[in-house]
């Protein structure tokens, strides 16, 4: 059981063991020794809620990636496919089961398919055309909704969710979002109140209340509810956020070296002693380390803005050397005690080398002058200045030819803090990008129109408005002792937090009505029907649960534990997402198709 999934009023480690439980029971439905086939986008978060030992347990002895190449060969009574349901999928599954059916231990083999989270027929259909359904024993479905990842985060890592809905509009996984709050509200009773912003938090809602519905299934009465309030947010609302640098310790680990289930790698060099560096035997060139709030210094610093980090890890050095200290005399019993106490004590200190050495890697490359100019044309567009014209920064890195990513992110922020480009502005990076990076950059620049992330400025200038009016952007505030949630990116608030901020602190969106019209799509504001719930008496902190619809970086997570932490704060909050994401990944799962 991974206790760092508890201690918050909702217990995550319940999720967890639902999902291990489900898949337990699958893999007892083939008896004998199993191979698992894993589609890559899932072989990360499962890893999340069972770990290679608890399948080891089960006769799983070998895992193999999903990909359009022959399996190795292995003596095995099953092999299982574990995948979503994607139809470019099921052409592998089809050509692996084709291969190794015909293989020396081929005829032995029983072959089988779980959907994550559920089966659909489109692929059943796929696997009939490919010849190869009739050769598939089970066809199962692993109820796996959401992973946790610590405990107030949860996430359904599905990275193409915002574009489906805005490019595609489709609406497939907006029904598996409602899907994962419907088996929140089974885990943790049902959720009395609704606050929502944007086409896709409203027809999420309307699905939840359609689904349970038509299940008949009244929640019980007198139930207990967890959670207090669900606050449901179109990524639509706010894209200024995902495309700001997030400058917490964990968001910038994400933005440079990029945090995928819990674990980030880092060059290796920065972790290894002088005399280790020197010696040939390198066998990695890259250290593994997994972060969540396990790691207890890792839970004190993930949150802080970087420039607070430093400062803090000294402080911890010292206090250890003192600790680890021989020159004082002590007496036997002192002595017994501080023996007890050494392997926490050099615990720490390893911690403290890991964070130390990240800090390093990280700080060489906010220290270079391409980060900090970078950084320095944010903050201008997000300040509003000479957000009109085409930007020298942006028109060098495109004559350097900077990673395409890196230079539509900043097009993409300037194009949203002046409410769409001037058209000869938009008609010039367009005409530079291209000429530059070919026909990849007019695809990329086809699909940010679609989304909205690119256009031409027409009448209101809303960021304008709403910068004043949500206090967007803040002046002089502390990045080590923050008086507000401003310091995630040391001068913007992200827009969906100060929502959240608003729904809690002043009890709902009345003040906020003027500004709500200004951002895309329907407010929602609903007090379910739920049958004789005990109410939550005042003293706990209410529970709020901020579901980012498309996906939401580390730095609003931050944000929001930072807002629950205050003085005069009575909220706790739990955060749940379609993905964590940050600008890069963000922007890539939109332009790359």
């Amino acid at each position: 059981m991974s206790s760092h999934l508890q201690g918050g009023r909702v217990d995550i480690s319940l999720i967890q063991t639902a999902a291990r439980n489900n898949l337990i029971t699958l893999l007892e439905k083939c008896p004998g020794p199993k191979a698992i086939v894993w589609d890559n986008s899932l072989a990360g978060p499962v890893g999340l809620i069972a770990q290679y030992a608890v399948l080891k347990e089960h006769s799983v002895t070998k895992m193999f990636p999903l990909r359009p190449t022959p399996l190795p060969e292995t003596d095995v009574a099953h092999v299982i496919f574990i995948t979503r349901p994607k139809l470019h999928l099921m052409d592998f599954v089809g050509y692996n089961v084709h291969a190794d059916s015909k293989t020396k231990t081929g005829s032995k083999k029983q072959y089988h398919v779980f959907f994550v989270p559920k089966k659909s027929l489109l692929c059943l259909e796929r696997l009939k055309h490919n010849g190869v359904y009739g050769s598939v024993s089970l066809v199962e479905e692993f109820r796996c909704e959401l992973f946790p990842f610590d405990s107030d985060v949860v996430s359904m890592e599905i990275s193409e969710v915002f574009r489906e809905y805005t490019l595609e509009n489709d609406p497939t996984y907006l029904y598996q979002t409602a899907q994962a709050i419907i088996f929140l509200q089974k885990l943790y009773g049902p959720i009395p109140r609704v606050w929502g912003k944007g086409p896709a938090a409203r027809q999420v809602w309307e699905l939840v209340t359609r689904l349970q519905r038509e299940k008949n299934a009244p929640l019980k009465t007198n139930q207990t509810s967890t959670i207090d309030q669900i606050l449901l947010i179109d990524r639509g609302v706010d894209l200024i956020t995902p495309l700001a640098t997030q400058l917490t310790y964990e968001g910038l680990i994400d933005e440079i070296f990029g945090i995928n289930n819990s674990t980030a790698q880092f060059p290796i060099d920065n972790f290894l002693s002088s005399e280790e560096r020197t010696s040939e035997s390198l066998s990695e060139d890259k250290k593994q380390i997994i972060l969540n709030s396990a790691d207890r210094l890792f839970s004190d610093i993930r949150d802080r803005n970087f420039n607070a980090v430093g400062a803090f890890l000294s402080k911890q050095a010292k206090a250890i050397s003192a600790q680890l200290d021989n020159s004082q005399e002590r007496s036997v019993q002192e002595m017994k005690l501080y023996v007890q106490k050494l392997p926490q004590i050099l615990a720490k200190k390893k911690a403290l080398a890991h964070h130390t050495a990240i800090a390093e890697c990280i700080k060489e490359v906010t220290d270079s002058y391409e980060f900090l100019d970078t950084l320095q044309t944010e903050q201008e567009f997000l300040n509003c200045i000479e957000v009109d014209k085409a930007s020298p920064y942006i028109e060098d890195l495109i004559a350097h030819g900077k990673p395409l990513v890196k230079v539509l992110r900043l097009i993409c922020l300037q194009c949203i803090t002046s409410s769409g480009l001037k058209p000869k502005v938009l008609e010039h990076y367009k005409r530079e990008l291209v000429q530059v990076y070919g026909l990849q950059a007019l695809l990329a620049i086809t699909n940010l129109e679609k989304v909205g992330l690119l256009k031409v400025q027409s009448g209101t200038r809303q960021y304008t408005v709403l910068r004043k009016a949500l206090r967007l952007t803040m002046e002089d505030t502390s990045e080590i002792n923050p008086t507000d949630i401003s310091y995630v990116h040391s001068v913007y608030a992200p827009l969906s937090v100060r929502l959240a901020e608003q729904v809690t602190k002043n009890g709902g969106w009345k003040q906020l009505q003027d500004v709500l019209g200004l951002l895309p799509g329907p407010t929602l504001d609903e007090t379910p029907p739920v049958p004789n719930l005990a109410p939550n008496n005042s003293d706990t902190p209410s529970v709020v649960l901020v579901f980012f619809i498309g996906g939401c970086t580390f730095a609003e997570i931050s944000a929001l534990r930072f807002l629950s932490q205050q003085e005069d704060s009575n909220v706790e909050f739990v955060v749940a997402t379609t993905k964590l994401i940050n600008g890069t990944s963000f922007l890539k799962s939109i332009i790359d198709v």
